[in-house]
């Protein structure tokens, strides 16, 4: 089993933007680019052109991007988030049932389209992660 601990930045609708700006600072190569337009979730319309997921490699690192889904405004200075990505869904599940006492759920663990379990809260001390399973 493995477990990746990658910087996840959440941006308010300048994702594609921010990207761009990586490939050509930090040489950044784009490994995966999902748009909101290639979700089959309905509820996601609103969203048209904005990135739901991106996952870019800068030489040896890897960092994800994404345009937020949430109403709530991006601020400068919480937009990074801790992404924990395993290849177990009890793993995962366990990490984020452990991290959510005292925390704030955002999104509860569950399969998803892109993931079988998948899931993000803010722990106790005001730190955001996603977990993720990759299988």
């Amino acid at each position: 089993m493995t477990v990746n601990i990658t910087p996840y930045l959440m941006m308010g609708g300048n994702a594609r933007e921010a990207i761009q700006y990586y490939q050509k600072s930090l040489g950044a190569e784009v490994m995966m680019l999902i748009n909101y337009d290639d979700m089959p979730d309905p509820s996601t319309e609103h969203l048209h052109g904005l990135v739901a997921h991106a996952k870019l490699q800068i030489e040896e690192s890897t960092i994800m991007i994404s345009d937020s889904p949430s109403t709530t405004p991006i601020q400068q200075g919480n937009q990074v988030t801790i992404s924990i990505t395993t290849n177990d869904v009890e793993k995962s599940k366990r990490f984020f049932e452990a991290l959510k006492d005292e925390g704030k759920v955002k999104m509860p663990f569950q399969q998803q389209s892109f993931s079988p379990g998948y899931g993000s809260l803010t722990d106790k001390f005001g730190v955001t992660f996603l977990f993720d399973t990759e299988i």
